[in-house]
């Protein structure tokens, strides 16, 4: 009896002892109701599946839903696949070459210097014109023209490093600009170079850009980049809307037949391969100036001193494209070549930019389209002698009329609808 009663003890210790083991894992492994997991790490058990499942019995209630494991969301979630782009294989360069035209930009160091930008300027053109630095202002240098007795030329770091970045690149390049009244250094016009004498005579100004437009072309033709130059603006600027020419140290010193000297010389002194253009803005509204003007840029033979005529084309969404285009048509009958030189539309009107909203944008695209196509059908037909259009920038935020959104990207290097207008893809630009 003593035997049946100690077993029946040691029994009954035991089923205890097991009881007491299962609430303790119960608590370990159960969280508290006031943990929260700190990160999605928390919640996921790190441990390995086991290789087989016990079946359980059909729940009474809805069962939470389980997590999926990150493979499960890798094999069964379909792969997303993106929209085609509607440029995708379209270049610029390669839509103006159908035309028999080079496409350019304005460039200046920190374009070349930003990857995104770099790569949308090689796919998409061909030709260059330094922003800036080719200026008179940039190329000339006060210390060592006092030190010479002439103006002496000398290309910055920054012109050189453009320069070398276009060769390496086969981009053909526009000069800008020889003779103009603004960005160009006063101390050229006084006496030994120095603002505190008195400035010099019509015949030593004249000796003073004889000497430095022919050693411009000298200097690109000694460090190996005058190949790259297919045109020049030799005079920039010299007209007003009314007609009058625009007074200048110019015009003060030497006369306003220093336009027709600096052609002569230009003319003298640069290779054959690089035209010679006179460029200005508010074309459409100079259009009998620049026709009389021209008409007087000959020499003793009635040979054109000048191969053609630069058009700026700061143009906005408000201007009428049938008085371009007239002006277009009456420069062409010339026979002289015609360029669009700087191109871009701003938003709305002079003095008065819409803000960069869809509804602003969209007018702007078909504008776009609208004067690239008037200009392809000028070229096709032989109505306007062209051979290369240059826009004035890239991106709207490095635009010099930022304010007015005036380019093909936006600020995150996006296509506008301007972009789709140059293209030609009239369901893109903006048309309802």
């Amino acid at each position: 009896m003593k035997k049946n009663l100690a077993l029946i003890l040691i029994v009954v210790m035991i089923f205890s002892l097991a009881g007491c083991n299962s609430s303790k894992t119960e608590e370990k492994t159960t969280p508290s109701a006031t943990e929260a997991p700190t990160s999605q790490a928390d919640v996921t058990s790190t441990e390995p599946a086991p290789t087989e499942v016990t079946p359980t019995e059909a729940p009474t209630e809805t069962p939470t839903p389980t997590e999926v494991t990150p493979t499960e969301v890798v094999t069964e979630e379909p792969t997303p696949t993106s929209a085609p782009d509607p440029l995708e294989g379209k270049y610029l360069k390669d839509l103006f070459a159908e035309h028999g035209l080079k496409v350019g930009t304005c460039l200046n160091v920190q374009m070349i210097n930003r990857i995104a930008v770099r790569n949308i300027l090689l796919n998409n053109f061909n030709s260059v014109t330094m922003e800036n630095d080719m200026k008179p202002e940039a190329i000339f240098s006060q210390s060592k023209s006092q030190a010479a007795g002439e103006i002496v030329v000398e290309f910055r770091n920054d012109a050189l490093k453009m320069l070398e970045w276009a060769k390496e690149n086969n981009y053909s390049m526009r000069g800008h600009t020889l003779v103009w009244y603004s960005q160009t250094p006063e101390w050229i016009f006084h006496e030994d170079f120095d603002t505190a004498k008195p400035y010099v005579d019509r015949d030593t100004m004249l000796k003073r850009m004889e000497g430095y437009i022919r050693d411009v072309f000298k200097t690109l033709e000694d460090l190996g980049y005058i190949d790259l130059f297919y045109a020049y603006d030799v005079v920039n600027e010299a007209w007003l809307d009314n007609g009058q020419i625009r007074k200048s140290h110019w015009t003060d010193i030497i006369g306003d037949d220093y336009l027709w000297y600096a052609f002569y010389y230009a003319d003298k002194y640069a290779p054959e391969s690089i035209d010679l253009y006179y460029n200005d803005f508010n074309e459409q509204f100079k259009t009998q100036t620049l026709l009389n003007f021209v008409n007087t840029l000959v020499d003793e033979n009635g040979r054109y001193l000048i191969d053609g005529i630069g058009l700026q084309a700061h143009l906005y969404t408000s201007d009428d494209l049938n008085s371009y285009f007239n002006m277009l048509d009456a420069l062409g009958a010339t026979g002289l070549k015609l360029q669009l030189t700087e191109l871009d539309v701003c938003l709305g009107k002079y003095q008065h930019p819409l803000p960069g909203v869809e509804e602003n944008f969209k007018p702007q695209g078909r504008f776009y389209y609208d004067l690239i196509n008037g200009i392809f059908e000028r070229v096709d037909n032989g109505t306007v002698k062209m051979d290369a259009l240059t826009f004035w920038g890239i991106t709207d935020n490095m635009s010099w009329r930022k304010e007015y959104k005036p380019l093909l990207y936006n600020d995150a290097l996006r296509p506008k609808y301007a972009l789709y207008g140059v293209f030609q893809l009239k369901e893109l630009a903006g048309f309802e």
